[in-house]
C-alpha cells in the first residue's frame, strides 16, 4: 500500500483533504499578501467608496524621501543589532549554567520561560513601574550607587534603551528553552573523549558546543531579527500607545501602524510593509548564505 503508484484519483482525494485548510490560508494569508503589494501602488484611493483612481510608485518615492521613514529604520536596526545579540549571549549563558545543574532545570526553565508566555501589555506595565522616575526599582538601586536616577520613559536618549532592556528579559526564555533542547541532544561522548584528549573548558566548548548548537543558534537568530523588525507591541504598550517623547522610539511597525490608523494613508502603509518585507527577506537570505558557509567551512 504504500508503494501504491500515485494516481490522479489519489491526488485528487488528497486536495480534497486539504481543501478546507487551502482556502483558510488562501483568504486569510495568500489574499492579503497580494493585496498589499497592489495597496502599495495606490497613489489616489477614495477611503468612503473604496474606488483606487489611480495607481504608481509614488508611495516608494515619498517614502524613500521621509524623514520619519528613516529615523523609524534606524531605531529599528538600533533595537535589532543590540537585542538580538545580546539575548543570544545571555541566553547561551544561562543554558550553559542550567545544563550543568539538571536537578532544578525545570524549575529555572519555567521560572526563565514565563514573561515569554505572559501578556506584553501586563509586561510593559511591570517595567513602566520598575521605569517610573520617581519609585521605579531601577533608580533605587542606581541610588544606592549613587548614581542620580534617570528618566526612563520621558528622556528621548533612553526611550530605545528602555524598550532594549525589557524586550531582552522579555525574550530570554523563549532562547534559553531551545538553547537547552540543543544541549541535549549533544552526545556527551563527545566531551569525555575530549578530557581524555587534555581539552579544558573553553575549548570543549567551542570545538565541541558551539559547532553542534549552530542550527539552533541559526534558527534564534533568523526568528530574532524577524521579530525585532516586527517590533510594535512593546512600545505602545511601555509609553501607553506614543512612539516615546518626541517620537523617540518610533520604529517601522509603528510609522506603518500611524499611517495606517491614525493618517489613514493606506497606499503608504502598505509600500512600508512592503519594504520591511523586503528588508526581512534580504536579512534573512544573509543568515542563511552565511549558515551554509560555515557549514561548508566547518565540514
Amino acid at each position: 500500500m504504500m508503494n501504491k503508484k500515485k494516481d490522479f484519483r489519489s491526488t485528487l482525494q488528497a486536495l480534497l483533504y486539504l481543501l478546507p485548510m487551502l482556502i483558510i490560508i488562501g483568504i486569510f494569508t495568500i489574499y492579503p499578501i497580494f493585496k498589499s503589494v497592489d495597496m502599495s501602488f495606490y497613489t489616489d484611493y477614495n477611503i468612503f467608496t473604496g474606488i483606487v483612481e489611480e495607481r504608481g510608485i509614488g508611495n516608494y518615492q515619498e517614502l524613500l524621501t521621509d524623514s520619519e521613514f528613516y529615523d523609524a529604520l534606524w531605531n529599528t536596526a538600533v533595537y535589532v543589532l543590540w537585542v538580538v545579540p545580546v539575548s543570544l549571549i545571555l541566553s547561551l549563558g544561562i543554558a550553559l549554567l542550567l545544563n550543568t545543574i539538571p536537578f532544578i532545570k525545570g524549575i529555572f526553565r519555567t521560572v526563565y520561560f514565563l514573561p515569554f508566555v505572559t501578556s506584553t501589555v501586563a509586561v510593559s506595565i511591570v517595567w513602566s513601574w520598575l521605569y517610573h522616575s520617581n519609585y521605579g526599582l531601577i533608580n533605587y538601586f542606581l541610588g544606592i550607587f549613587g548614581i542620580d536616577g534617570m528618566q526612563w520613559l520621558q528622556d528621548p536618549d533612553l526611550a530605545m534603551p528602555a524598550v532594549i532592556i525589557m524586550a531582552i528579559w522579555k525574550g530570554l526564555g523563549f532562547n534559553i528553552l531551545l538553547l537547552l533542547v540543543g544541549l541535549g541532544n549533544i552526545n556527551d561522548n563527545y566531551y569525555q573523549a575530549a578530557k581524555v584528549d587534555g581539552a579544558n573548558g573553553w575549548q570543549r566548548f567551542w570545538n565541541i558546543t558551539l559547532p553542534l548548537l549552530r542550527p539552533t543558534i541559526f534558527l534564534l537568530t533568523v526568528v530574532s531579527v524577524i521579530n525585532g523588525f516586527k517590533v510594535f507591541d512593546e512600545v505602545f504598550a511601555l509609553f501607553n500607545g506614543r512612539p516615546g517623547p518626541a517620537g523617540s522610539a518610533t520604529t517601522l511597525v509603528y510609522y506603518l501602524y500611524r499611517k495606517f490608523y491614525e493618517q489613514y494613508d493606506y497606499g503608504m502603509a502598505a509600500a512600508t510593509g512592503m519594504v520591511l518585507f523586503g528588508i526581512v527577506l534580504i536579512l534573512t537570505v544573509i543568515q542563511y548564505l552565511g549558515n551554509r558557509y560555515f557549514e561548508k567551512r566547518g565540514g
